[in-house]
């Protein structure tokens, strides 16, 4: 079997910005539901067995007092808040295992759910449906993929490495030099994404790297200033690493066999007249007619 899991938030926000304004029969703002909803839905079309969905239930997590700039739900449009909870409500309905985060982030349920779903030796390949680079970390070989679903890509190890310059490993290194501006937390002056691959992808982390630039095993512009820095901010360096290190203890299922999809509860029918989506509902039912 293949598991796929899904970065629920990304979907919200990808939606949010990519369809038409909808409201549902109450008047309330629903459209990045309904795409959302749309977009699993061509998943299961497309002969996914096993899915699960881990959204951001909040935006603010223990990370949040770890670093003060932490990401926060300030600045997001309150028509997209305000269908946070509604989207996991609707993928519940449709019969769709999610796991909605509020200690930890939606990446660290998905990281959580790709370790252990890679120990199953049922499973022959896990894919972690999102872009978000965080999730780069949580590549395995081939068998842990990371799969970009709008732009139909696909990274394993060796595509981590060629698209960021380090091992999958190595990513929180990585995010602490150049930093993660949609984290929030802004890395260290100077090291950009060439110099930070250069080095890190030479020696993977970040205690690895010597404070003498002459003794660096690789050539990189500005070193010295590069070292300085470094030296100068190193505590705030493993701290934006640990940021960036996604936990993978969140509790999202004890056996994979919890991710098989079944067909949409009995309430799935009055959340699709709720959306005004009958034909979403009807390509749900056809599906779950096949299973």
């Amino acid at each position: 079997m293949n598991v796929f899991l899904v970065d629920g938030t990304y979907e919200l926000f990808r939606h949010f910005f990519a369809v038409p304004s909808v409201r549902d029969v109450d008047g309330y703002e629903v459209g990045a539901v309904r795409g959302s909803l749309t977009s699993i839905v061509s998943m299961l079309e497309n002969d996914v067995t096993h899915l699960g969905v881990a959204t951001d239930h909040v935006v603010e997590s223990f990370r949040n007092t770890l670093w003060p700039g932490y990401k926060t739900d300030d600045g997001i449009d309150p028509y997209l808040l305000g269908q946070f909870v509604l989207l996991e409500e609707a993928l519940e309905a449709m019969g769709v295992t999610v796991w909605p985060m509020s200690e930890f982030e939606a990446d660290d349920g998905l990281a959580s759910a790709a370790a252990k779903a890679s120990l199953d030796p049922r499973v022959e390949q896990v894919f972690v449906c999102t872009p978000d680079k965080d999730l780069a970390q949580c590549v395995v070989d081939r068998r842990v993929v990371q799969f970009d679903r709008r732009a139909g890509t696909l990274r394993d190890a060796e595509g981590v490495e060629a698209k960021f310059g380090v091992r999958p490993a190595s990513i929180p290194d990585y995010l602490a030099l150049v930093g993660d501006a949609a984290d929030g937390f802004p890395g260290l002056p100077g090291w950009g994404a060439k110099s930070t691959a250069n080095v890190i992808g030479h020696y993977g982390h970040l205690e690895m790297i010597p404070e003498d630039p002459q003794k660096w095993g690789v050539t990189v512009r500005g070193s010295i200033k590069l070292a300085a820095t470094l030296t100068a901010k190193r505590e705030q360096a493993f701290l934006f690493r640990d940021l960036a290190t996604l936990r993978t203890t969140a509790s999202v299922f004890d056996s994979v066999d919890e991710l098989y999809w079944t067909g949409p509860r009995a309430e799935f029918f009055k959340l699709c007249t709720r959306l005004d989506a009958g034909g979403l509902f009807r390509r749900v039912m056809a599906v779950a007619g096949k299973r």
